[in-house]
Parts: structure tokens; C-alpha cells; sequence
């Protein structure tokens, strides 16, 4: 199999502005993991809700966004501008979070997790976009694997404030919730200040507006096989909220149910970066048929697990695969992806995993609440199989698509 060449020690990685773009999705993730590690165990037990109904909300959460992130990649392309809507969106998940401290009832919770959803849509593609502008094909993989790394660090923390305060407010989930908003603001504040956007060349094209045919033909056979290999994977990746009820359901206090979701971050941010350098230095298929091993390896555990010790290891491992795939399978979007379509192309990317990870949410949600745990992890297991069997039939591109 094909490898594609070391990057080339003269090309300079744009530090500043990955590092910012980082730190800003980092503060937001802060705020996330605040509320969102408690969320699943706030509405079953204060709101009273099961857990297929969980997973319902979480796969419609992720889902009801998706067709958001082509049209905010496409706007970004038409507009020659990614950072006003990456500003709209950061600054709409923000103000929507002040509905979860208030919230009495599902439906509130749910358009509050919707609408927060939406936000992500909105700015995530304009994003990556960005990132994509001002980097080469010889450094997107150590680009985009910095920008995780530091962006997950965020669900690390987080977490670990969420467990204190519950600890020392007597379980108050509505106080984690208040004090979550912090980081949400002053994520808005950095990108304002800190993110200058140049003009680029490449954007004055100025595509029509709305997604055409032709626009669709332009994006290559190989970002279309990127494309599937990440839909099939998110499909094996359902909601986090699921682990978050696993070390729940092994017994597990309220107030330190967010500490798997701080080892899978912990694990996830400091393997991104290194497993982002690889991806320019590696065959890709070879990289992410180890995640996906990975992945099974995960399911199998956290299907299996009776204590919180084999569910850490299960997160750890999920949060290990997480590390290896997202940045390679980010480089690639970016590397097939035509340059005056870069918002539209990662869009489209956004939508096939928001889809992925709806299906895969209600599925598991599902075969929880009617034959437990084990058949929801399972169920994972098999599409992970699925992947890789897929994978044996062509490599992930490795090199960019010559476009006209």
C-alpha cells in the first residue's frame, strides 16, 4: 500500500491561529462537558425520563443539525468569509445553555439540546474550512490533530469541575449548570479578539448560494470514499450520553459519573496529536483500520463490564480510537476536497456523521431499554466489523486530488 511522504520540515504550521482555534473549542467543550456528563443521569432521575427516550434525544440532537452544517459550509463558501459564522454559531450554543439551569420539563431540555446542536452546525464546517485555508496538504493531519488535542482537553476539565461542585453542592445539578456558562462566554471573546481572517483568493469564486448538481460532481471519487468510511464509522459511535449511563448503571454516584468521560477525553486529547502527525507520514488505511480494531475492542468491554474499572478501560479505549481517526479522517475531507468548496465538502462530512450517530443512538437506546447493555454495545461491535471489512477494499487518499 502507498505511503505518502514526510511532511517537509520548511513548511510552518500556523500555530497561532490553530492554537486559538483550539482554545475557543476548548472553553465551549468545558461548558459542554458541565452539563452534558450530567445531563443523561439529570433526566432520568430528576426528569424521569427512560433511557430509550435518552438516546432518542441525544441521536435527534445530533441529527436535527446536520443539513445546518452544509448549508453554514456552503454560506461560508458563497460569503468569502468563515468567521462570522463560526462567531454565530459558538455565540448560539452559548446563549441556548442558559435554558438547562432553568429547565423543569424534557421538551425543554430537548430544544435547549437541539438548538445547542444547531450552533455546532452552524460554526463547525466554516471551521474546519478554515483551518483547511490556511494550512498545506503537507501539515493538515499535525493541523487538525493540534486543534483537537487542545479543543478535547476541554472535556477533561470540565468534567472534573462538574464533580467537584456536585460534591460539594449536595448532587445540585442546576448549580454545575449556572457555573458552565463561564466558559461558554468567554469562548466568544477569544474568537472575536483572537481570529483574523485574510482575504483568500481561492473563495472570490463565489459558488452560487444554494448546493447545485454540479457543485455536488465537482467533489472527487475520493472524498466521496472518505465520506463513507466516516458515515459507517459514526454509525458505530453512539452517543456519549450512553457512556456516561454505563458507568451509572455499575454503580456509580451521580456526582462522579462524568469521570469515564474525563479518561475517554484524556485519552482521546493526548493521542490526537501524535496519530495527526502520523496521518501525514503514514498509510491511512492502515491507521484507521487500527482504530476501528480499537473501537470492537471498546464495545466489547464496555458490553462486558460489571465494574467501573473494566468501563474505565472501555472508555479509554473509545477515547484511544476517537484519538486516532477524527484528525487523519479531517486531513483527508480536506485534502479531496476542491478548494472553492472546502465549507460545502466539510459540511457534507458533518452531516453523514450527524446521521451516523443518530441512527446508532436510537439503536442503542433501543436494545438497552429492551435487552440491556450488552446488545447495545454489541450492536456497535458489528458495524465497527462492517467497517472493516470495507476498508480492506480501497485505501483512505493520502495525497490531494488534482482539480481543476
Amino acid at each position: 500500500m502507498p505511503t505518502i511522504p514526510a511532511s517537509d520540515p520548511g513548511v510552518r504550521l500556523p500555530t497561532f491561529h490553530i492554537t486559538a482555534l483550539g482554545c475557543v473549542s476548548m472553553l465551549t467543550a468545558m461548558s459542554s462537558a458541565m452539563i452534558y456528563g450530567l445531563l443523561p443521569v439529570f433526566m432520568v432521575s430528576v426528569l424521569g425520563i427512560g433511557v430509550a427516550s435518552v438516546g432518542l434525544i441525544e441521536g435527534m440532537a445530533e441529527a436535527a443539525n446536520s443539513f445546518v452544517k452544509i448549508l453554514s459550509g456552503a454560506a461560508s463558501d458563497w460569503f468569502a468569509r468563515r468567521k462570522p459564522l463560526v462567531v454565530l454559531g459558538y455565540t448560539l450554543s452559548a446563549l441556548i445553555k442558559t435554558v438547562f439551569p432553568v429547565a423543569e420539563t424534557v421538551s425543554a431540555v430537548f430544544a435547549a439540546r437541539v438548538v445547542d446542536r444547531m450552533g455546532k452546525g452552524i460554526r463547525d464546517a466554516p471551521r474546519d474550512a478554515f483551518l483547511t485555508d490556511i494550512t498545506t496538504s503537507k501539515i493538515r493531519g499535525k493541523s487538525f490533530g493540534l486543534r483537537i488535542a487542545i479543543a478535547i482537553a476541554g472535556f477533561v476539565v470540565g468534567p472534573l469541575i462538574a464533580m467537584s461542585l456536585m460534591k460539594l453542592g449536595g448532587d445540585n445539578f442546576r448549580l454545575v449548570f449556572w457555573i458552565a456558562l463561564i466558559p461558554a462566554y468567554l469562548s466568544i471573546l477569544v474568537l472575536v479578539v483572537a481570529i483574523k481572517e485574510a482575504p483568500s483568493d481561492h473563495l472570490a469564486l463565489r459558488p452560487h448560494f444554494l448546493i447545485r448538481r454540479s457543485d455536488v460532481a465537482a467533489l472527487p471519487v475520493a472524498y466521496w470514499w472518505v465520506i463513507t468510511i466516516a458515515g459507517l464509522l459514526s454509525l458505530a459511535r453512539f452517543s456519549q450520553a450512553f457512556l456516561v449511563l454505563k458507568v451509572h448503571a455499575v454503580g456509580v454516584d451521580a456526582a462522579f459519573v462524568p469521570v469515564v468521560l474525563v479518561v475517554m477525553h484524556l485519552i482521546y486529547s493526548l493521542s490526537a496529536y501524535p496519530f495527526g502527525i502520523l496521518a501525514d507520514r503514514l498509510d491511512r488505511r492502515l491507521q484507521i483500520g487500527l482504530g476501528v480494531a480499537i473501537l470492537i475492542g471498546a464495545d466489547v468491554v464496555l458490553a462486558c463490564a460489571t465494574t467501573f474499572w473494566l468501563t474505565a478501560l472501555g472508555a479509554a479505549l473509545w477515547g484511544l480510537q476517537m484519538g486516532i481517526t477524527q484528525g487523519l479522517l479531517s486531513a483527508s475531507v480536506a485534502d479531496t476536497a476542491p478548494d472553492h468548496l472546502r465549507g460545502t465538502a466539510f459540511g457534507i462530512f458533518e452531516v453523514a456523521i450527524g446521521v451516523g450517530t443518530f441512527i446508532a443512538s436510537a439503536a442503542v437506546g433501543a436494545l438497552w431499554a429492551t435487552a440491556g447493555p450488552l446488545f447495545g454495545f454489541g450492536f456497535s461491535a458489528l458495524v465497527a466489523v462492517g467497517a472493516a471489512i470495507l476498508l480492506l477494499l480501497r485505501p483512505l487518499p493520502q495525497t490531494p486530488a488534482t482539480m481543476d
